[in-house]
């Protein structure tokens, strides 16, 4: 028996007790992030954003199977967003739609939500109105059965039958106005209901999972007031989508008790807001270094290389990794280098060293011990 085949199937419940906890933990580590953002000027925030609305859109297509291009995502999302000295790239059609969805949807997170609305979103996902080679409706509800099988052919196993397509128009209505209504739950569980309930009407012929990542994020969004997302829980459910998979089918055969899925929802925003901690360590490191260095004389390209060490490049600074990465001499880099040491910018790692690597010097008060380890 499917979930939505009971009566009253959408009056979820769940288990306070195992709830409460991870909640508190959630709303301490979301105060926490955007606490250490209020430090970052507002072009820095945009970065931070754009960034972590990459990897949402990139990590929640691949729990469908779809593989994106990070760079012409990120150029995609920086041009949207008018953020300068960013490597442009000419986004496919595809990417530039899938972009478009979201950062409507953040960015207008308050705005009701309809029908015509979702079916827009939805018809973005597939410009071609094909998906895996076959046709598919877009931009209106199914008007097939839907059944989410694995297996090779002639050898599927069923893991869920969604409602009958008669049945979506009115399902669709009573999700949508919980979902633009007000009840005394936090933004986090609306957010995790909201994704649970969407992807069990199932209401579209594909991207129904992208979708409810969409919607998750919207309320999440609407619980903070704020149109800038700096962490996204697809990133962390792509890691473990297997058991993504296992718990959604769980629930979909269950009575309504929900707390499974609640507590793993809210386990992944954890490690999502950790994740994000970790961005932001890095965009404030680079903010103080800058704040201390911007007084002192340097060439474009050796701006350049700092910038790429700083925003993460794993890597030890050498002659050979600079030469390469900038594309110049070993002598240019090794010139380069030593200029930089001499003006306290980077320091030898191990004085005398045969093969020499260096450190970039943040600060001569150590401000960053506050912020990364």
């Amino acid at each position: 028996m499917y979930i939505h085949e009971r009566d009253n199937w959408t009056n979820f419940r769940w288990d306070t007790s195992q709830v409460a906890l991870l909640q508190e933990k959630v709303f301490r580590k979301q105060g926490l992030l955007y606490g250490r953002l209020s430090s970052l000027g507002f072009d820095s925030k945009l970065r931070a954003m754009a960034e972590n609305l990459t990897y949402d859109i990139v990590y929640s297509s691949e729990i469908e199977g779809i593989r994106l291009n990070v760079e012409l995502v990120r150029s995609s999302i920086a041009r949207r967003l008018g953020l300068e000295n960013v490597k442009y790239s000419a986004p496919s059609h595809y990417v530039d739609s899938v972009v478009g969805v979201m950062l409507e949807a953040v960015q207008h997170y308050d705005m009701p939500l309809g029908k015509e609305k979702l079916c827009a979103w939805q018809a973005a996902f597939f410009p071609s109105g094909y998906s895996e080679g076959g046709e598919i409706e877009i931009g209106q509800y199914r008007t097939n059965e839907e059944h989410i099988v694995s297996g090779m052919f002639g050898r599927e196993k069923i893991h869920y039958i969604a409602p009958s397509p008669d049945r979506v128009e009115e399902e669709m209505e009573k999700f949508l106005t919980w979902f633009d209504g007000e009840e005394p739950v936090s933004s986090v569980i609306r957010s995790a209901i909201a994704h649970f309930w969407f992807v069990s009407i199932h209401p579209f012929e594909d991207g129904n999972g992208r979708l409810a990542r969409i919607l998750s994020d919207m309320l999440l969004a609407r619980g903070e007031k704020s149109e800038y997302r700096f962490y996204n829980v697809s990133s962390q459910i792509n890691k473990d989508k297997n058991h993504y998979y296992d718990i959604l089918e769980r629930m979909q055969h269950g009575d309504g008790d929900i707390t499974e899925w609640l507590v793993w929802y809210m386990q992944k925003l954890v490690e999502a807001l950790d994740e994000a901690d970790t961005i932001v360590t890095t965009i404030l490191n680079k903010s103080f270094f800058w704040q201390k260095a911007s007084s002192v004389p340097m060439t474009e390209r050796q701006t350049q290389m700092l910038n790429l060490f700083l925003d993460g490049y794993e890597a030890k600074i050498t002659s050979k990794i600079w030469a390469t990465l900038a594309k110049c001499s070993k002598d240019t880099a090794i010139r380069d280098i030593q200029d930089l040491v001499s003006k306290n910018i980077l320091i030898e790692d191990i004085p005398g060293a045969k093969r020499p690597s260096y450190s970039i010097v943040y600060d001569a008060e150590d401000l960053t011990q506050f912020f990364s380890e």
